[in-house]
């Protein structure tokens, strides 16, 4: 239903005047309508993409994504992606220690990748040992070892296609991506907490080299390893090696 004059003009102004606009769902819809989501990036509920495609055919609609940030206008799909743009911008503003306290008390999966598909089956496992969660935890405690895909398969007691598979019906990603994301996430986490050498970060979180940590941090946050610690860091002086 299209929104009323003063809605819209409210959500320009908003915008005009430099706030960040987020949108969660159909709320992509009010943003179109308002005429900011012309030539950008944006996504909403799949089950809405085909009207939203019909009524708004400037936009770049994204359908079988999480979320899509354009840096000022941040859309989300549905009410599970609301949670997950919540901690995007939470991690973004406040880094990812914040972050993953807030994950914590929301009982909720800190990072889902932004780019993963919306719709995610979860058939009912057949056996109650299905569940990732025991593996996830393992894996966690050893993120700056030489673990593997190949590893966290023979500890599943699966093969790694079988992993791949469920790894896409529980938590709609791959083994791979996962294990990646993880390893990210702690290697800021070590920047917050104050160490400075990156190659240091990079082998603690398992990323290897300082090159492959400049690359992920960057893909992950927008921002350098560098960048990342003068906001989010200990401030000067009170840095700790860890």
């Amino acid at each position: 239903m299209p929104r009323g004059a003063a809605v819209l003009d409210a959500i320009g102004r908003t915008h005009a005047r430099g706030a960040r606009v987020i949108s969660l769902c159909t709320g992509s819809f009010a943003l179109a309508e308002a005429g900011l989501l012309d030539g950008r990036r944006a996504t909403t509920h799949w089950l809405w993409a085909d009207s939203f495609r019909d009524l708004h055919p400037k936009v770049l609609l994204e359908p079988d994504v999480l979320l899509v940030d354009e840096g000022d206008i941040l859309t989300a799909a549905g009410s599970a992606a609301a949670l997950d743009l919540g901690l995007h911008v939470w991690r973004r503003d406040h880094g990812a220690e914040i972050s993953n306290a807030v994950s914590r008390r929301l009982v909720f999966a800190a990072h889902r990748d932004g780019g993963q598909r919306q719709f995610v089956e979860r058939p009912v496992p057949a056996v109650p040992d299905e569940s990732l969660g025991p593996l996830l935890a393992w894996g966690q405690e050893r993120l700056g070892e030489p673990l593997t895909v190949a590893d966290l398969a023979a500890r599943a007691a699966v093969s790694p296609a079988t992993l791949h598979r469920r790894f896409r019906a529980q938590l709609g990603t791959t083994p791979l991506a996962w294990l990646t994301g993880e390893r990210v996430a702690l290697a800021c986490r070590l920047i917050e907490r104050g160490e400075e050498r990156l190659d240091v970060v990079a082998e603690r979180s398992g990323l290897g080299t300082a090159a492959n940590l400049r690359a992920r941090v960057r893909r992950e946050t927008g921002l350098s390893p560098s960048a990342y610690r003068r906001r989010f860091g200990p401030a000067a002086g009170d840095a700790v090696r860890v």
